[in-house]
């Protein structure tokens, strides 16, 4: 049996940044990734925005909530390989100590949830960050610490724009 790499995003409200690149992770990688989302002030539900984004390709939203990371810091909870902060609130100086000290990383997207902000603008940052997430998260799978698929598996893909950002390094 191949090792599964269990993944944490943080952001502040869980709401939204973190809840795609969770969903993302599963429907890309599911087969070597458990990905988990989580943040510090959890929001009662999913931004719409953020579910009309992912509707169109992700195959279980039900198993979508936002969650406390304190959900993710007793002995019982399951041990990551990787923490990856989507916001500049939950970064490592501000996020609770986790089970093993996994690493984590930082990555670094405009907040679509942001005050003042008119609706089609803010559908405009959904979308570009959306994409971003996407290429974020394409990069992770392709890191060669977790490159190698188990036998008959492939990963799927998403068609994004071109111009693929930095991705951090997990170690």
């Amino acid at each position: 049996m191949t090792k599964k790499y269990k993944v944490l995003f943080l952001c502040r409200e869980n709401s939204a940044r973190s809840i795609i690149a969770e969903a993302l992770l599963r429907e890309l990688a599911g087969h070597r990734f458990d990905a988990f989302s989580a943040g510090p002030e959890p929001a009662a539900r999913l931004h719409p925005f953020a579910v009309a984004q992912l509707r169109p390709g992700i195959s279980d939203l039900g198993v979508l909530s936002p969650k406390s990371w304190l959900e993710f810091t007793g002995e019982w909870a399951p041990r990551m390989d990787l923490v990856v902060a989507l916001d500049e609130s939950v970064g490592a100086h501000h996020a609770p100590a986790f089970p093993g000290a996994p690493p984590s990383c930082h990555w670094n997207f405009a907040d679509p949830l942001g005050e003042h902000l008119a609706e089609t603008e803010r559908m405009r940052l959904f979308d570009k960050m959306f994409w971003q997430i996407v290429r974020q998260v394409t990069a992770l799978i392709e890191l060669p610490q977790y490159a190698a698929a188990p036998a008959g598996h492939t990963v799927a893909r998403i068609e994004a724009p071109a111009s693929v950002p930095h991705c951090c390094s997990a170690g």
